[in-house]
């Protein structure tokens, strides 16, 4: 199936972004690999800070679904958990990239203000849905030691993005791995 030049654009920004940074590529490295004018990327999108607000919009969306999936597939809070952390390491391939999110936020003095906020939107998102899966580890006893949903979600966003980057800085995914198994551990 052929796709759009704006999607494509949107596909080869993303990997850019996940595995050079924010400040990593350039839109003639856009127009060299997605086979277009240069000037043709300002027509989809005028400035870098637009494309990087339609990524991360995209993004927001994607995850939100395959977070939709996560709980239509895995009915204990131990297999959403296990799941999520599945979906954090395949992001990695294999220690070559980042999330987006996280791959963004390094270049945080380059961002517009409206990413910046897109991009706490998508981390509030993640924390509450987080949060919900610790909660009903907490019932369902799927996750052991469940004292305070919200702070166990923070700390769960923050170990899962920082496990992002040491992989990233190793170009490892073992070492997510290994970062991420007490978290792991607990999920029955």
């Amino acid at each position: 199936m052929e796709i759009d030049t704006k999607t494509a654009l949107l596909n080869s920004a993303e990997f850019a972004v996940r595995s050079k940074g924010f400040d990593g590529f350039s839109y003639a490295d856009l127009a060299n690999d997605v086979g277009i004018r240069k000037a043709s990327i300002h027509y989809h999108f005028p400035t870098k800070a637009a494309l990087s607000a339609a990524l991360m919009t995209r993004y927001h969306t994607e995850f939100m679904g395959r977070c939709d999936e996560i709980e239509e597939t895995c009915e204990t809070a131990g297999a959403r958990m296990r799941a999520l952390i599945a979906l954090y390491r395949a992001a990695l391939n294999d220690g070559k990239t980042l999330c987006l999110c996280v791959s963004l936020i390094i270049s945080r003095e380059s961002l517009s203000n409206e990413v910046t906020d897109k991009i706490r939107e998508f981390r509030r998102m993640m924390t509450r849905w987080i949060e919900n899966v610790f909660a009903l580890g907490k019932t369902d006893h799927s996750i052991t030691g469940v004292e305070d949903p919200k702070a166990e979600a923070r700390a769960a966003l923050a170990l899962l993005e920082g496990a992002h980057l040491t992989a990233r800085a190793e170009n490892s995914a073992q070492t997510f791995d290994d970062a991420v198994e007490v978290l792991a551990a607990r999920c029955l």
